[in-house]
């Protein structure tokens, strides 16, 4: 009985038992494993577009650049933080200055000085946008609408983004991010003063058409009078002269004669002219 239990036992070692010619190629293996994890935990790649900041036990040591880059395995870790152009589109409401509600969609783009990531990851954290960038731009809309009237909001939209993007850029600056752009999709106001700015549009638009009209016959009736002013000047003239003879009076006739004979003809004391005179007879045979 003990026997066979010593020989069982000898027989499981025997079969787990590696071969003396394996043995020489394990620990080649176990330090090629060794490099590659230590290599993998020291050699860390930044992409493009982006800044690299090396935090030592949690705090910030230092910032890399794209790249390959190396860091103390175990003890150092990187956190990385875009420096590209970045696009922020959020929904505000405010009031305008004669308490008007406002609803619009704001885009702005902006990016991270890459030269400060280091304080704003101390400061901020990586998560800037949502800290910092999304309050400030509901901020400067409150602000800058309340300074314009709602209609002056349409009328004036470019003069309302400028201001805002100054604004914008303003706040901003002490956190080392630069704003490139502020654009107002679209100014949305309720459905009653919407109705009331397109009934005010249609009534100056009608304004401006009588105003046209009236402005055409004003010059109408001025034309006319320098006619008659015109016609009035020139007889005056003849008569002065002259010139405005019963010779020329009756030049004028025929020239304006068709050559019909009035059915009755008036006295001679009531004729203007002598038509006689014009007329030819022939000779009878």
């Amino acid at each position: 009985m003990y026997d066979a239990k010593f020989t069982s036992s000898e027989s499981n070692k025997s079969a787990f038992k590696v071969p003396k010619n394996s043995r020489k190629f394990i620990l080649p293996i176990v330090i090629i494993l060794a490099l590659v994890l230590i290599l993998s935990a020291t050699l860390y790649e930044i992409p493009a577009g982006n800044i690299g900041v090396v935090l030592r036990f949690g705090a910030v040591d230092r910032v890399v650049y794209p790249g390959i880059n190396v860091k103390m395995p175990f003890v150092e870790t990187v956190q990385t933080m875009n420096i590209r152009t970045q696009k922020d589109e959020v929904q505000a409401t405010a009031m305008s200055e004669n308490l008007q509600l406002v609803t619009s969609v704001i885009a702005v783009n902006y990016h991270l000085d890459g030269s400060k990531a280091k304080e704003v990851y101390q400061n901020i954290g990586a998560n800037y946008a949502d800290i910092i960038v999304a309050p400030a731009i509901q901020n400067t809309f409150k602000a800058v609408t309340a300074k314009f009237d709602a209609e002056e909001l349409i009328t004036k939209r470019d003069e309302v983004r400028l201001a805002a993007e100054e604004d914008l850029t303003k706040q901003l600056a002490p956190y080392n991010i630069i704003v490139e752009n502020f654009n107002i999709v679209n100014f949305d106001f309720s459905d009653e003063y919407q109705n009331a700015i397109e009934a005010k549009q249609v009534a100056q638009q009608q304004v401006e058409t009588a105003k046209q009209k009236l402005a055409q016959a004003e010059i109408e009736a001025q034309t006319e009078v320098a006619k008659a002013q015109g016609q009035a000047d020139a007889q005056k003239a003849l008569n002065q002269t002259g010139a405005l003879t019963p010779e020329y009076l009756q030049y004028l006739f025929l020239t304006k004669w068709s050559g019909v004979l009035p059915q009755v003809m008036t006295s001679n004391t009531d004729t203007v002219f002598d038509i006689s005179k014009f007329m030819t007879t022939q000779p009878e045979p």
